[in-house]
């Protein structure tokens, strides 16, 4: 068995370079208000959005996390209530 001469070390979890360079910088992907980071991309004619913590979100207010846990819809309550003017 022979052994390389470059130092290599075996790591379990990939650190992922931030899109975000925002000051102060944006939420993280595992953030409760992570949907408040700024768009990265906007295709709102296709019905998502990329967040420069690495979210997808979509029209429908589901969510794609970059590490590829899936968040369900989450309409507000009350929602099927449609107010109209006077």
């Amino acid at each position: 068995m022979t052994t390389s001469s470059r130092g290599t070390h075996a790591t379990t979890q990939r650190k992922k370079p931030s899109m975000c360079q925002h000051q102060p910088a944006c939420p993280t992907a595992d953030s409760a208000d992570r949907e408040a980071a700024r768009h990265a991309a906007h295709h709102p004619e296709q019905g998502w959005s990329l967040l420069c913590n690495g979210v997808l979100i979509f029209e429908d207010t589901g969510e794609l996390l970059p590490d590829g846990q899936i968040i369900a819809p989450h309409r507000p309550s009350g929602s099927e209530q449609v107010m109209t003017a006077a």
